[in-house]
């Protein structure tokens, strides 16, 4: 489920915000979303734990795990509901498997050194929550005849909204989210529909957490103030940016203007992608929205100050809408875009000047206003990242002008040394693009 607000780049060189402090394993992280139902034909924890070595390799850090809950009956929408309409907040999904497996994929998760967040819904819960059974009616926002309601405003039949005036509640809903950390050492939490739930709530909630263990916090929100309880948030104004310029709607300008406008924080992380469940299955596939701007845009989400993310199947091409209601399992055949992903990630682990937020080098744009050509460089120390993307349709070319880019480096992709000069020429196909580093 998704809430859109707004904009741009992100986090630390001391390793707080605030009052907390963002945990300095993600300074170079990159995270990839996982659909646990699709991603097998089992649709299961063992399952998928077997391709976790294959996303170590690939460069992947964080797994984020769509909801793993069992999924509410009452007012279920298709087959097998939706997984943001949770029965318990305390059990697993019987379909995914047990605790135990859902402990081991943990375990194997952290052998690789990688970390575990899970999608949480803290806005409703299914109607037939076990909270309801147990009695605590109050605990939810009710109509006028004392019935479970929607959240307002939305078509989300399946779930009943939650009343956060409600004290006893909250207590049980941090509860519940500490229950993950105790019993199955999770790193974290990517909180859904964040920005719905009060911030003083959150707040209260990653005290208590980090006092467990310091956790990584994700908000499927936007504004700058969820920075006071969250790590990162997402760009989603910027993911729109992108798929307007692919479609010819916006331009590089759009871009720039993005950028200026920044209200948050060098230490605020933001999280940038070309699709997630959300995108992919409400709004259409990559094909769809980008088309052959697809991989230009990819190369901007992954370099550009942020923490990119991949959606499950992104790097074997995945080009239709998976069904969410109902089992529609990804194809692995192809994997055509392995080593294409495993570039962009390993260059965001390894090049500091590509690490997130103040622990990277800020982002430089060196475009002139008459070419479709957005350039643009990232510098920390001797390490600098190069960055040229053609934002359009058409074949252009210029020259680089500004004489600070000159030097020798390596192309990304081709893995050709070359030294930039003045008057460069560069020369760029229909959403073409290149990443030199030193």
């Amino acid at each position: 489920m998704r809430l859109i607000s707004f904009f741009v780049v992100l986090s630390i060189s001391s390793g707080t915000f605030g009052q907390f402090k963002v945990p300095e394993w993600s300074k170079n992280a990159t995270i990839y979303e996982v659909n646990v139902r699709q991603f097998t034909p089992e649709g299961t924890f063992n399952a998928f734990a077997k391709h976790l070595p294959r996303l170590k390799e690939m460069g992947v850090d964080i797994i984020w795990l769509m909801p793993i809950h069992p999924i509410g009956e009452k007012n279920r929408k298709g087959g097998l509901g939706s997984y943001y309409a949770v029965r318990n907040y305390e059990e697993v999904n019987s379909e995914f498997g047990t605790l135990g497996d859902f402990q081991q994929l943990v375990k194997d998760a952290h052998a690789l050194d990688m970390k575990v967040i899970i999608d949480w819904v803290a806005n409703h819960t299914a109607p037939d929550n076990v909270w309801v059974d147990q009695g605590h009616k109050d605990w939810y926002t009710l109509d006028s005849l004392g019935n479970l309601q929607p959240t307002i405003g939305t078509d989300w039949w399946d779930v009943a909204d939650l009343n956060y005036e409600n004290r006893e509640m909250r207590k049980a809903m941090i509860e519940s989210m500490k229950f993950w950390l105790k019993n199955a050492d999770i790193d974290g939490f990517r909180c859904d529909v964040a920005g719905w739930v009060p911030m003083d709530f959150w707040i209260d909630a990653r005290k208590e957490l980090d006092a467990v263990k310091p956790i990584f916090f994700l908000a499927e929100s936007e504004g700058a103030d969820q920075h006071q309880a969250f790590d990162m948030t997402y760009g989603w104004e910027l993911h729109h940016v992108m798929n307007d310029i692919a479609k010819g709607k916006k331009t590089k300008a759009d871009v720039l203007t993005y950028f200026e406008k920044n209200t948050y924080k060098k230490s605020d992380y933001r999280m940038h992608f070309t699709s997630n469940h959300d995108e992919n299955s409400w709004n259409g596939t990559e094909m769809e929205r980008m088309g052959d701007a697809r991989f230009a845009m990819a190369v901007f989400a992954a370099t550009i100050e942020g923490m990119p993310l991949v959606y499950n199947g992104q790097e074997t091409s995945l080009d239709k809408r998976l069904r969410f209601f109902d089992k529609d399992t990804i194809d692995w055949f192809k994997m055509d875009l392995v080593s294409f992903y495993s570039k962009l990630l390993h260059l965001k682990r390894d090049n500091p000047a590509l690490w997130n937020g103040e622990y990277g080098g800020s982002t430089v744009f060196h475009s002139s206003g008459t070419s479709s050509i957005l350039l643009y460089s990232r510098q920390l120390g001797k390490n600098r990242v190069v960055v040229a993307i053609n934002m359009s349709s058409k074949d252009v070319s210029e020259k680089i002008k500004d004489t600070t880019l000159l030097g020798k480096y390596k192309e990304l992709f081709s893995g050709k040394k070359q030294r930039l000069k003045k008057d460069h020429p560069l020369v760029l196909e229909a959403w073409g693009y290149r990443v030199w580093v030193k």
